[in-house]
């Protein structure tokens, strides 16, 4: 399915990082873009973007708010395209340092984020995909975002890999779902990133994560995964895959 004008996508967490960078690969094939974040600052990124950046704001939990972006999308051009880019975590062991257990409603609000999150964008965006006519043998392209923490969870990482495996887990059963369809998923399990959450990080700390990925030896660029993004969408072969994009690291225990 080749991008061009004439068709909308939806980037949820498009208004920084990962997302962003998707949604500019997205505007220079001449597409529609909604940008789906609840960042104040996503309306000023569109305008930015120009005409065929839009923003709506959006928590990806929501089914009605999640509902405006697909409805703002379809509104546009026939949906195509969903990068589900949003998502979060933090630190949580099983039981902390002082003896107590875990954060029970931490973990849930982690996995709310990102597993319910991620189901309920891609359920609505496919049910509008499943409307439109086929265009190259397919009706639209869905891609997710898992991580490394998927396989390789770091000590503390548990909401955030578990909920991250739950991602790598539905990928090829939407796949198996929706091919009747005409409708693929994959999803990009990307390693270090160079995104705002790391930019908080003082620049000797980021140097020496960049070096702990054996080649190239740096945080990956944003730009990287919305190239690999992009090949998903337009890939007609690429279905129920999950790839790492991550420079051959395994992640150690800490």
């Amino acid at each position: 399915m080749q991008l061009q004008e004439n068709m909308s996508a939806v980037v949820t967490g498009g208004a920084s990082g990962l997302g962003l960078a998707t949604v500019e690969k997205l505007l220079a094939k001449g597409v529609q873009v909604v940008i789906a974040d609840l960042n104040d600052k996503g309306q000023e990124v569109a305008d930015q973007l120009g005409s065929k950046a839009h923003f709506v704001k959006a928590d990806v939990c929501e089914p009605v708010q999640m509902k405006a972006v697909i409805e703002k999308a379809v509104s546009l051009a026939p949906l195509r395209a969903l990068v589900h880019c949003a998502g979060y975590g933090a630190p949580i062991r099983v039981v902390e340092k002082d003896g107590e257990p875990g954060n029970l409603e931490k973990f849930e609000a982690i996995i709310r984020v990102n597993v319910i999150g991620t189901f309920n964008s891609l359920r609505l965006a496919a049910a509008a995909m499943a409307k439109n006519e086929p265009l190259d043998g397919e009706r639209g392209a869905c891609v997710l975002t898992a991580s490394v923490a998927a396989y390789e969870g770091q000590i503390g990482q548990i909401p955030y890999s578990s909920a991250k495996a739950g991602i790598v887990g539905m990928t090829l059963v939407a796949a198996r779902d929706l091919a009747q369809r005409q409708i693929r998923v994959n999803t990009i399990a990307p390693g270090l990133f160079d995104t705002p959450l790391l930019s908080k990080l003082p620049e000797h700390v980021k140097s020496a994560l960049g070096a702990s990925v054996p080649h190239p030896a740096r945080l990956g660029f944003p730009s990287e995964y919305a190239s690999l993004a992009v090949q998903m969408l337009e890939n007609a072969m690429l279905n129920g895959e999950t790839i790492r994009l991550d420079g051959a690291i395994r992640m150690t225990p800490r």
